[in-house]
């Protein structure tokens, strides 16, 4: 079915494409009853005005852009980036912006997309997400001066505004809980090593573990995948001198790593305590249900949306941090073996 155009609604209410422009973009030249016929046939015809001809008009696309560095089969089921679109399109609910999405494989063809959407005035500004050490798309976006908002902090942004949540602190809390428990071998199943918050995460665990006297954490980098997180629990589980308990950086690993030591048959919390990064209704369904380091995904997509269109309007650069994450305890942590 092709898009309706002002000819169509020209052609049904009997009037010339004049006078239809005019009634659609509240100029003068008719009448308020022709206008409100106008206005009413569009509607049945479910005209609505080209993001395109806006462009052109007022420079606006009316679209905000967000490029996830994940095959699109994985995006599916990593829970994070659900719930954090989900709060994304919460914001923009009651606006006239859309949120364009995109998945891609490598950070050069995030590069090309941004500069093709910025070309081509798709997008008004965009989210940055997965933010790098010496992340090269801050000063690219900057020479575009296409307007964005980082996903992560505070510090390393190039000057971007921000929405940063502490994932050192809420690292801590984790060791703690498991230090209190009497664990004194902790393995952490992270995230890419190149990711800044992988870093301040695994910074934060070491610093912790040696405030309480345990020994070096035994880290073990992936790409957040289930396979991966599964390889790095086996890898660590059949060690010698395995660790008690596991800090796995989501809940897809966490629940696959649960897998492993049951495969292995080493009882969880009997023998090894599991804790999971972001809670999810997947940490909740199997059992023993995973204690959960838990945040407000939803609240980080609506911050980062409203910090975006802040900034498209012109706004200052601003760091906004989310909600203190807090640890759920559950069934899968308990005193060391």
């Amino acid at each position: 079915m092709r898009r309706p155009t002002i000819v169509d609604i020209a052609r049904t209410a009997g009037v010339s494409k004049g006078a239809v422009s005019c009634a659609l973009n509240g100029r003068p030249g008719v009448s308020d009853t022709t206008r409100s016929r106008i206005l009413q046939i569009a509607g049945q015809l479910g005209w609505a005005p080209s993001s395109a001809a806006r462009a052109l008009s007022d420079g606006r696309a009316g679209a905000i852009g967000l490029i996830i560095d994940r095959p699109a089969l994985v995006l599916g089921v990593e829970t994070f980036f659900m719930r954090f679109i989900a709060g994304i399109q919460e914001e923009l609910a009651d606006g006239d912006t859309a949120l364009m999405l995109q998945s891609v494989d490598e950070t050069s063809p995030e590069l090309t997309t941004y500069k093709r959407w910025f070309a081509e005035r798709r997008v008004d500004g965009v989210l940055l997400v997965d933010l790098r050490h010496d992340d090269p798309r801050l000063a690219a976006l900057t020479e575009m001066g296409l307007p964005a908002v980082v996903v992560g902090g505070p510090e390393h942004t190039g000057g971007l505004p921000c929405v940063w949540s502490d994932d050192g602190g809420c690292m801590r809390t984790a060791l703690g809980h498991l230090a209190r428990l009497g664990h004194r071998r902790i393995g952490h199943v992270a995230g890419p090593d190149y990711l800044v918050h992988t870093r301040v995460r695994t910074a934060a665990l070491g610093a912790a573990a040696r405030e309480h006297g345990l020994e070096p954490p035994r880290i073990v980098h992936t790409d957040y995948t289930g396979d991966s997180g599964a390889q790095a629990a086996r890898d660590l589980l059949i060690g010698t001198e395995p660790p008690t308990a596991l800090i796995f950086d989501n809940d897809l690993m966490a629940v696959a790593g649960l897998g492993v030591a049951q495969e292995l048959r080493v009882p969880v919390p009997g023998r090894l305590s599991i804790v999971a990064w972001d809670d999810s209704p997947l940490c909740q369904v199997v059992r023993p249900a995973l204690t959960t380091v838990s945040r407000d995904l939803p609240e980080h997509g609506r911050l980062a949306a409203a910090l975006l269109l802040d900034a498209v309007a012109g706004g200052p650069a601003r760091r906004v941090g989310t909600s203190p994450g807090e640890l759920v305890p559950r069934g899968s942590t308990a005193p060391a073996p």
